[in-house]
């Protein structure tokens, strides 16, 4: 479920908008001419300062009114207009319980707003010249290894950073969520089965964070560090970072919410650390700092005078790379994904370029940028993805460009994000046993298990009941008895809705192996006994 917020979250918008689409506006001009007029192929500019301005009066009031409304404790809005933050501001409060208000320098956990900055990152690393975005990733970073020694040979930044490589959607997550670190999920992916090379869109967390790694290793840093010195800073982004230390060190810092199991918000109680995919969700920033990164994209590059990333290198993150989703009636249109973010076309025939970011354990957030008309918006909230930070954005691009709101925006995220609070596996594990079978003797099942992908696993027995041990960190799981040698437990970590079963194959009175549906969803669930 987790896994399909971050696929879906990029284009959401669009899919409730039926307005995302096919645009050619990234393929001709540079993207200088792109922040001078209006891009190629779009209606000519109409929005003036007098609409901006005319909408600010409004948008205070709108915001506050669909965050009391969603129930999301915090929410930091930036606009920017002609190459101006025209607007920033904070609502709410950054703890449940708490005086403490939000404010446009409040630091928020941005998800996948991520991928967006590394690829402005690497458009900077290619405009110098170090690496280009068709260059093969093994070129700097020989220890990538996928399951096709083809595809291991001719990967490429852009692929990766357009989700095109192959690599199953989400690969990797599941890894990270046992207390895999970035490393030893890497060098994991290549047991992973690779779909045809170039063929479709798999939203790949893991997948864009090894193109991110090696541009580091091509320039000779760290990728934290290699964001500090090509974006942040010059970007005076001095809230931002790519690292969570930073985060939980920042004094003025939202705390993330969730809702319990009776709706009710509460504060996250297992904070997410995203630091495994830093360069795909995992920066940390705020309302102002996004601004002037707004600015920077539609400016082709620049900022106040000072031009921080190559237009050319820019360009090419802006333009589609790859069908993130046809259209699914004929009045739709199709979306795209370009390198780290959307794009796509509205009604009104403007391109647009955005991104969602969701973490389960307490994050929503968005951007919006209408180049033809120099305008954009980013909206990053404190709360686990309910639709507020789109319907936020949506709502203020509606009043800036056509002076009314179009459509009740937030009941239709709302809406579409319950859908996605369900598990995706094939087996509905909440459903009870009308005649369970009892399991076997607990002995049967105990012992040591190995899996290439996962790791080892031992299931104990030794307390009267059976507890399970993965992950690098040890973690451990009660096994419930659900129906003969099928258990239940709850995965851990962002990706976790609830209970599934782990089903042991037992054969002369002793188990041999053992599945996890959850963990089986591309093949690669099967643990094997050791002892």
């Amino acid at each position: 479920m987790a896994r399909r917020l971050a696929l879906y979250g990029v284009a959401f918008t669009l899919i409730v908008a039926a307005s995302s689409g096919s645009s050619d506006a990234a393929d001709r001009g540079s993207s200088t001419d792109q922040a001078a007029t209006s891009p190629p192929g779009n209606p000519p500019q109409s929005v003036s300062r007098a609409d901006v301005d005319a909408a600010l009066r409004l948008i205070p009031e709108r915001v506050e009114a669909m965050r009391q409304k969603s129930g999301v404790p915090g929410l930091a809005v930036a606009i920017v207009f002609d190459d101006e933050v025209v607007y920033s501001a904070g609502f709410g409060v950054r703890k449940l319980g708490s005086d403490d208000l939000v404010g446009p320098d409040t630091v928020f956990q941005i998800a996948s707003l991520s991928k967006a900055l590394s690829a402005t990152v690497v458009a900077g690393v290619v405009g110098d010249g170090t690496i280009a975005w068709n260059d093969p990733i093994v070129e700097n970073f020989p220890g990538f290894v996928l399951s096709d020694s083809y595809v291991t040979q001719r990967v490429t930044y852009a692929d990766l950073f357009t989700h095109r490589s192959g690599l199953p959607a989400h690969a990797g997550d599941l890894l990270e969520d046992l207390g895999f670190d970035r490393q030893q999920v890497l060098t994991r992916l290549f047991r992973q089965p690779l779909s045809p090379f170039r063929g479709q869109h798999l939203y790949t967390n893991f997948g864009l964070t090894a193109a991110a790694e090696a541009a580091a290793v091509a320039a000779e840093t760290r990728w934290d560090e290699l964001m500090e010195d090509k974006l942040f800073a010059p970007a005076q982004m001095s809230n931002s970072s790519a690292r969570f230390d930073d985060y939980l060190a920042a004094d003025d810092r939202a705390v993330p919410h969730q809702r319990d199991i009776h709706g009710n918000w509460i504060v996250t109680t297992n904070q997410r650390d995203p630091d495994a995919q830093s360069p795909a969700g995992g920066v940390s920033s705020t309302a102002n700092d996004l601004g002037q990164w707004l600015r920077l994209q539609l400016a082709g590059g620049e900022l106040n005078g000072q031009r921080i990333i190559d237009p050319t290198a820019l360009l090419t993150m802006q333009t589609p790379h790859s069908i993130s989703g046809p259209p699914n009636n004929p009045s739709a249109h199709t979306n795209l994904y370009g390198l780290g973010m959307g794009i796509s076309v509205r009604d009104d025939g403007y391109t647009t370029w955005s991104h969602s970011g969701a973490f389960l354990l307490g994050t929503g957030t968005n951007f919006s940028m209408i180049p033809g008309q120099r305008l954009g918006v980013v909206t990053l909230t404190n709360g686990q993805p309910v639709g507020l930070a789109e319907a936020t954005s949506e709502t203020i691009l509606d009043l800036i460009v056509d002076g009314e709101v179009a459509r009740d925006w937030l009941g239709g995220y709302m809406g579409r994000f319950a859908e996605l609070y369900e598990s995706d596996t094939p087996t509905d594990w909440t459903a009870s046993v009308a005649d369970p079978i009892p399991p076997s003797p607990l002995l049967t099942y105990a012992g040591t298990y190995d899996n290439d992908y996962y790791g080892p696993m031992t299931v104990d027995d030794s307390t009267g009941i059976l507890v399970m041990t993965l992950g690098p960190k040890s973690m451990t799981f009660d096994l419930t008895p659900h129906d003969g040698d099928t258990f239940l437990f709850t995965p851990p970590g962002e990706n976790s809705v609830g209970p599934t079963g782990i089903t042991f194959d037992v054969k002369d009175g002793q188990s041999v192996s053992a599945t996890a549906e959850f963990y089986d969803m591309t093949g690669l669930g099967t643990w094997t006994r050791q002892d």
